[in-house]
């Protein structure tokens, strides 16, 4: 039965889904953020948000997560960064500054104002899997597909948009 291992390899290869329920540290949170961009790439996710207040704990920096990105950007893709502001992610994720430049065209940045610093939501969104951070300070949060947390996520996140301006522009134009 020579098809038996092959089936049991393939198996093996395929990749995880990615993980539901509560996570806690910082180290768990990026590898949450690695691992869904990872899988955006993979599926091709149409649509994602971001949201925090200023992107600092965010493994924006990383070459990794650049190269996901790079794989997932293209025709019909659409990512929406809201922030309250976005210095820290000029200052501290250069590679990701550089993408952003090169996909201008793929991605809305926005400022919300509306939302405290301590308040702002920190949450990746997309239409198949959402992650949350409930307490900023010790990173803890959780993660899922379930419908009604994607829906009630993507509300909150849609009225932070609504009540956004424009933000970090991809190029300033001098006089």
């Amino acid at each position: 039965m020579p098809w038996a291992g092959c089936i049991l390899m393939t198996e093996l290869l395929a990749p995880s889904p990615l993980p539901e329920g509560n996570f806690s540290g910082l180290a768990a949170f990026a590898q949450r953020v690695r691992d869904a961009l990872a899988c955006a790439a993979r599926e091709g996710w149409s649509h994602m948000v971001w949201s925090d207040a200023n992107f600092l704990d965010w493994p924006l920096r990383e070459k990794a997560v650049v190269e996901s990105l790079n794989a997932w950007a293209g025709s019909g893709r659409r990512l929406v960064l809201l922030a309250h502001r976005f210095d820290e992610v000029q200052r501290h994720h250069v590679r990701f500054v550089q993408w952003r430049n090169t996909w201008d065209h793929v991605v809305d940045c926005r400022v919300c104002k509306q939302h405290d610093v301590s308040e702002f939501p920190s949450a990746l969104w997309s239409p198949h899997w959402v992650m949350r951070r409930l307490d900023l300070e010790h990173s803890t949060g959780i993660s899922g597909t379930e419908p009604q947390r994607r829906v009630l996520l993507k509300e909150e996140l849609d009225e932070c948009r609504r009540q956004s301006s424009p933000g970090f522009p991809s190029t300033i134009l001098g006089l």
